[in-house]
């Protein structure tokens, strides 16, 4: 008999479930989260953009890498340059295999000379240990003891300054400090998946819900209001951000080489550092495809809203889409042929505009190229006028200052 994989609760959940009125849950790593605490989005979504949101991030996957060769490993293992990392910096970055194709992503940071806290979306333990070969390091897995929650809004600071015992006002874009929050020690690090001014709070598990309840009365007159997933979904997507199982697949779980992706073509270019010296995993496929140039590329789409509703027009009908993100291939043509596909679609309350990110072949990948993407009319597959964009599609002024 198959033994039933019960999933795990996050250190917040005895928070969480009780503000949940709507009870939808998501899996995510093995944990059980908030999709969304309301019946509709909207509210969620606007606390991101318009207030501060408060969302549990928990299931991030968390190593703790020490020792004289940490940074020889995440050299080695990451096309990032680690010795321009400074302590208290914080990288965003990919890690892929031999072929220069996406393994997973995640962030680095340098919390002491040589221990760094290294977050992934899969399990990456056995990758890990597998470049370590031969290293003077230690690699612990942390995810279950460290609890994070996610705070994020042009609020975001102001509350924070309430309630840490340290001003955050110096804290930059992608740097980290140690401060308390309710005399519980923290680690605050200014970084989110939703493209606006926000911060992410890592402490020790059993300190999880204390931080929670003061962060929530310190944001209450702010407007503070817990967020599920589902609404992190539609602000990463305006912000240009990729979810690995959606927008790519980790090259250890493609079944065919046209599943992968290299960072250069999910416009990682800005983190490949191959000026950086010596050996990394990927580097020689890197340099060939960076001379070569990328065959496709990640890109934005946007929909404009004319053509949507001609389309339900002809069949008597107003334009209908969907109020969340929709994680599912939908093809993009061009003069009747398939040019690529939407990975994530969703409509853009902020922008008001529908938007995807997509993945395009050379040379429909450039900003401006006028495409389809297809939509579905009254159970019909129709293609609706559409044209590649820049991402990010959102980005506030006030996110980097």
């Amino acid at each position: 008999m198959l033994e039933t994989l019960e999933l795990k609760n996050t250190p917040f959940h005895e928070r969480t479930s009780r503000l949940s009125i709507a009870q939808n849950w998501r899996r995510w790593a093995g944990y059980r989260v908030v999709g969304s605490y309301e019946l509709s989005l909207e509210h969620e979504y606007w606390a991101i953009r318009d207030r501060a949101a408060l969302i549990d991030v928990s299931p991030l996957m968390k190593y703790v890498i020490e020792g004289p060769d940490a940074a020889r490993l995440l050299n080695r293992m990451t096309p990032r340059d680690i010795g321009k990392l400074a302590i208290g910096q914080v990288f965003y970055t990919g890690w892929c295999d031999e072929d220069g194709k996406l393994v997973d992503d995640g962030t680095i940071s340098r919390l002491e000379t040589t221990r760094f806290r290294l977050t992934s979306a899969e399990p990456s333990l056995r990758w890990l240990a597998m470049n370590a070969v031969g290293l003077d390091v230690r690699v612990t897995e942390v995810t279950d003891q460290v609890a994070t929650l996610s705070l994020q809004g042009p609020k975001s600071r102001a509350i924070l300054n309430r309630v840490c015992r340290d001003t955050i006002d110096g804290l930059k874009y992608f740097r980290s400090m140690q401060t308390h929050v309710d005399n519980v020690s923290v680690s605050i690090s200014r970084t989110g998946y939703t493209g606006d001014l926000g911060f992410e709070i890592w402490m020790d598990a059993g300190d999880a819900l204390p931080v929670w309840d003061a962060l929530m009365q310190a944001g209450d007159d702010f407007g503070i209001t817990p967020c599920g997933i589902l609404a992190m979904d539609m602000a990463r997507v305006e912000a240009g951000l990729f979810m690995l199982d959606v927008d790519y697949t980790a090259s250890t779980h493609a079944w065919i080489e046209g599943q992968k992706s290299s960072p250069l073509e999910m416009g990682l270019d800005w983190a490949v550092n191959l000026d950086k010296k010596g050996y990394f995993v990927g580097r020689k496929a890197l340099e060939r495809e960076k001379r070569e140039g990328s065959a496709w590329r990640m890109v934005g789409i946007e929909v404009p809203w004319e053509g949507i509703e001609q389309l339900f027009a002809e069949v008597g009908l107003p334009p209908q889409i969907p109020s969340m993100a929709v994680r599912e291939s939908r093809p993009i043509m061009s003069d009747g042929k398939q040019v690529g596909y939407a990975s994530t679609t969703t409509w853009s309350p902020i922008l008001k505009k529908y938007i995807a990110l997509a993945h395009l072949q050379r040379p429909y990948f450039e900003a401006g190229t006028p495409v389809t993407m297809e939509v579905t009319v009254e159970h019909h597959r129709k293609q609706a006028p559409a044209r590649v964009v820049k991402l990010p599609f959102y980005e506030p002024a006030w996110k980097k200052k």
